[in-house]
């Protein structure tokens, strides 16, 4: 679990940065989808499931995290 959360890939997006290349997120997404799909390939499904769990939690609170000052009005 805590490899899925020190994942690149992850930092990338809740990263408030503007110097991330396109290049670099598509790296880091593939090494995400890898490990993804070397998770899914055990037997332990309980694990599987708490991880692939464990990552969709991750996911969706970085996208209900608003971005600082990204695309909202000021009042």
């Amino acid at each position: 679990m805590n490899e899925l959360l020190g994942m690149r890939f992850l930092r990338l997006l809740s990263e408030t940065s503007q110097e991330v290349t396109n290049e670099e997120m598509q790296n880091a997404y593939e090494e995400f989808l890898e490990y993804i799909e070397n998770v899914s390939n055990g037997t332990d499904y309980s694990v599987i499931y708490r991880t692939l769990t464990a990552t969709r939690i991750e996911i969706a609170s970085l996208r209900a995290t608003p971005l600082y000052g990204q695309g909202e009005k000021c009042a």
